[in-house]
């Protein structure tokens, strides 16, 4: 598949001789899905803010259809990047179908009023992620893991060609972080692009795709997810003992801390009284 996000050897700091991270390369197909993963600190969110040309990088080219992003008209940039945050403050009483809707913006004029097709798409949107019965709700009265969700409805109906995630399941509980993990694979599969961070290694497992390990050094190891999940690579740079093992019963890959305590002996299979 063609790469349409293409990003050469970018480097970036935010004080002269303190490099968040240097020559870091990737690129990104249509449909394609990117995991990058690391430690806090090691720059993750700042390569998100430079893909969306928040922080122009130093050094380096990140090119959208062979255009550089950075230098896209803001209309045409939002048209083609949608971006939802690790968190979603809103400070006014919209209701969160209101919010959702304010994803159309990049395609109406300045004095237009969404059309009723925009407004269907919104609702397909809160139905998508399980929360059309909050559409009436004040978007100051929901969880944080809720308007979350509505932010993801937001960045889905700004018809964007790439959505990036930053740590996307953070603030959602195991339920609702497996159905925002299902939803990426099925955005993917709708033909966007998507790069998402997260924390947690099986996340990449689960998405399959590519994925990319940024170390504190601000070096990226990128490759298939099957490649880049390793013991070695994923111990070092977490800094603790981790295991990479197939479980059959789920049928997949899983990486793991090893047991905190040692196990209680067992006789014939079962646990001693």
């Amino acid at each position: 598949m063609t790469a349409f996000l293409a990003v050469h050897d970018i480097a970036f700091s935010y004080r002269a001789g303190y490099p968040i991270f240097t020559d870091l390369s990737f690129q990104l197909g249509r449909g394609e899905l990117f995991t990058i993963l690391g430690p806090n600190g090691a720059g993750k969110s700042t390569l998100l803010n430079c893909v969306t040309a928040v922080r122009p990088p130093q050094h380096g080219r990140i090119l959208l259809d062979g255009a550089p992003v950075a230098e896209l008209p803001p209309r045409t940039r939002a048209r083609a990047i949608a971006y939802v945050p690790q968190t979603s403050t809103v400070s006014y009483a919209y209701s969160v179908l209101e919010y959702v809707l304010m994803g159309r913006a990049p395609h109406l004029n300045l004095m237009q009023q969404p059309s009723a097709g925009d407004r269907a798409r919104a609702h397909e949107a809160l139905d998508l992620l399980g929360i059309a019965d909050l559409a009436r709700r004040p978007c100051t009265q929901i969880s944080g893991g809720q308007r979350q969700l509505a932010s993801i409805a937001k960045a889905i109906v700004q018809d964007p060609e790439l959505i990036v995630f930053d740590e996307p399941t953070a603030a959602l509980d195991h339920g609702n972080q497996a159905r925002v993990l299902h939803l990426l694979a099925d955005l993917s599969r709708r033909g966007f692009g998507i790069i998402s961070t997260t924390h947690n290694p099986n996340h990449a497992i689960l998405l399959g795709g590519s994925a990319g390990v940024l170390t504190r050094t601000g070096r990226l190891h990128a490759g298939p997810v099957a490649e880049v999940i390793r013991e070695d690579l994923l111990s070092r740079v977490y800094e603790t003992e981790l295991r990479v093992v197939y479980v059959e019963e789920l049928g997949r890959t899983v990486c793991e801390t090893p047991a905190l305590t040692k196990p209680e002996p067992t006789t014939k299979g079962r646990a001693l009284p």
